[in-house]
């Protein structure tokens, strides 16, 4: 197991280079962040960019495998239009940007969504960004954009019914094994660890099926004040817990 000795270090002592293998953020708090400051929305979600830097950085130090962000859900479109073009230009700008540094610390990048819902420009940058990472032997880094659980889920579905009616499958074939093929990450463990910030506590449609033994944690910092001091709490917290699947 790994420990950790003194979270407020800025760079903690790992005493075994385990960890969890996949750590999951609902990154939320950036619009109350920037209301508190009374500045613009957009400012907030500028911020929250830094604190997903940030965050890299610290799964990186704690030999995390995954780390998978919620950046944008499938629901995000009901928000006034000026700040989803602002967090669409924002994502532009941060995919050209931040490539190097992923690359520097050998993260490979994966967008989780339904991409074919952003500009063609957007969805271009998204496949530079895949592929100048792709053979990054390091960390997994997955953001999701334009994404929901239950769109996961119904696609996944679509996926089987298309092999039944194609006769490669018989109804009784399909169970909770199959299904796991076909929804989004089926590559990757499941998360360890679910956390969300500003103080929220709900899942907001996110990893349904991949959650379904999650550790939650839920932190009362809003996303741009999030730290890897934050990070290195959740990880404390996620150890002193006995995940038990149902058994005793």
């Amino acid at each position: 197991m790994l420990k950790l000795i003194g979270k407020k270090q800025k760079q903690p002592v790992l005493l075994s280079d385990s960890a969890p293998a996949h750590i999951a953020i609902i990154m939320d708090g950036n619009s109350r962040w920037a209301k508190n400051k009374k500045i613009p929305s957009v400012a907030g979600h500028k911020a929250g960019a830094t604190a997903v830097r940030r965050a890299v950085e610290a799964a990186v130090k704690a030999n995390v495998k995954v780390l998978t962000l919620f950046a944008f859900s499938s629901e995000n479109w009901k928000r006034p239009h000026a700040e989803v073009e602002a967090l669409m230009t924002l994502f532009l700008r941060v995919l050209k940007k931040e490539v190097k540094r992923l690359n520097q610390h050998k993260v490979k990048l994966r967008i989780m969504g339904d991409v074919s819902g952003f500009s063609v420009a957007l969805q271009k940058q998204i496949a530079l960004a895949e592929e100048d990472t792709k053979n990054n032997d390091g960390m997994e880094l997955v953001v999701a954009a334009n994404y929901g659980g239950r769109w996961d889920i119904a696609e996944a579905t679509k996926s089987v019914c298309q092999r039944v009616m194609a006769g490669e499958l018989k109804i009784e074939d399909i169970n909770e094994t199959l299904l796991s093929r076909y929804v989004q990450l089926a590559d990757l463990p499941d998360p360890d660890i679910i956390i969300r910030t500003s103080g929220e506590q709900r899942v907001s449609n996110f990893l349904l099926w991949q959650a379904a033994y999650s550790e939650f944690i839920f932190i009362p910092v809003l996303w741009p004040d999030f730290g890897e001091e934050d990070f290195i709490h959740a990880i404390e917290v996620f150890q002193q817990r006995q995940r038990r699947y149902g058994g005793r």
